[in-house]
């Protein structure tokens, strides 16, 4: 027997955006905290933020504007019948996730049922319904595991990772389970493939501009990527920006999600700092995003983007990843998002201000980055 699907009131929806766009908690915690499933939080944040700006518009516009509305909807059900051309369109929606998919149908909708909308969409009804489970207390302690060998050994695949794991833990995991996983995080192994490479056609994409370029001053390139923090229940997202040069940390953030929101955020805030000649990321959703492309187009700053599996072409900001992790992540349990921030902040300004790089002749970040002499660590 199918179950019963919830009706969330508007109250819940905004509570939980709320904690959602505060950043300090994963959102396993605030899906636990408002008997949720994580990933409505993901999506109740998005509508959030995505509807912000009609807070200030004018209401009488507002109402004009949906009484038109209105009235072209209800023309478009009246000829509904004769829009063959736009229905088979609609079926065949190149490009579209099951998620956007769900995301589109309206439950509440007074002239077309859930089922009409799902065969529109061409999507199952029981895709519809299906509320997945979140992650065990097992599995999220494997995927710190994984994320931990990663590090250590990025070429292990599938069939050696499950030996290794399974005589880590003592006791046998299978092949599958490790590949599932391995995708959540985002993870591949590096092995020479015949097509490293396959665009999406919708993003815009940029080709590596940093092979063989001798970087000689500050401000040359920066780059920034994401990366996974595992937490005590679920895991946050960091990213951060980086100037290649001196090594020195321009900006970072937290988020709970991985909308490109949070990354423009950092970016933004990098460029109190100066701006650079070139801008280095890789080829993830959030960095070929259009929203994120024209703050840079719009500084007339050049774009460089690495190959699609090749972490080595932003190996600065990877190294940066591998001492955050082991230097304080894995050896540290942070109850929260708000202790992690703390702890995050502390970290970047002794790497900045106090730790001495080998490859700076053992002098930190800040004496080789101009802008940064003169400043003290944000604390």
């Amino acid at each position: 027997m199918p179950r019963p699907r919830k009706n969330h009131p508007p109250s819940l929806k905004a509570k939980v955006a709320l904690e959602a766009l505060k950043g300090l908690k994963t959102a396993s915690e605030i899906g636990q905290s408002f008997s949720v499933h994580p990933n409505l939080v993901a999506i109740w944040k998005k509508q959030a933020t995505d509807g912000f700006q009609s807070l200030f518009e004018n209401p009488r516009e507002d109402s004009s504007k949906q009484h038109e509305a209105d009235a072209e909807r209800d023309a478009l059900y009246r000829q509904i019948g004769l829009l063959t051309v736009e229905l088979d369109w609609l079926k065949k929606n190149p490009g579209w996730s099951v998620e956007e998919k769900r995301q589109c149908v309206e439950p509440q909708h007074r002239r077309i049922s859930v089922a009409r909308q799902c065969e529109l969409l061409s999507l199952s009804r029981s895709s519809f319904y299906y509320s997945p489970a979140r992650e065990s207390e097992e599995n999220l302690r494997l995927l710190r595991l994984l994320d931990q060998l990663y590090l250590e050994h990025p070429t292990l695949g599938s069939r050696k990772l499950a030996v290794v794991l399974s005589n880590m833990v003592g006791e046998e995991i299978n092949r599958k389970r490790i590949q599932r996983l391995r995708r959540i995080l985002g993870l591949e192994a590096f092995y020479p493939k015949p097509r490293l490479t396959v665009r999406n056609p919708e993003h815009e994409v940029h080709p590596y501009l940093l092979r063989d370029v001798e970087i000689e001053a500050p401000n040359h390139v920066w780059s920034t990527d994401i990366t996974y923090i595992p937490m005590k229940n679920g895991f946050l997202y960091l990213t951060a920006v980086i100037d290649w040069y001196s090594r020195f940390i321009l900006s970072w953030e937290l988020s709970n999600s991985l909308e490109a929101t949070f990354c423009r955020d950092a970016l933004n805030d990098a460029f109190r700092w100066g701006q650079p000649l070139i801008f280095n990321t890789d080829q993830g959703s959030q960095f070929t995003s259009v929203d994120f492309l024209k703050i840079l187009k719009g500084r007339s700053i050049r774009i460089s983007m690495d190959g699609r599996g090749r972490a080595i072409d932003n190996i600065l900001i990877e190294r940066f990843w591998r001492s955050i992790k082991y230097e304080l992540i894995y050896v540290s349990d942070f109850a929260d998002g708000i202790e992690l921030h703390q702890a995050i902040s502390r970290y970047i300004d002794y790497c900045n201000f106090e730790r001495p790089h080998q490859a700076l002749h053992y002098a930190t970040p800040a004496r080789w980055f101009p802008p940064a002499r003169d400043r003290q660590p944000r604390r």
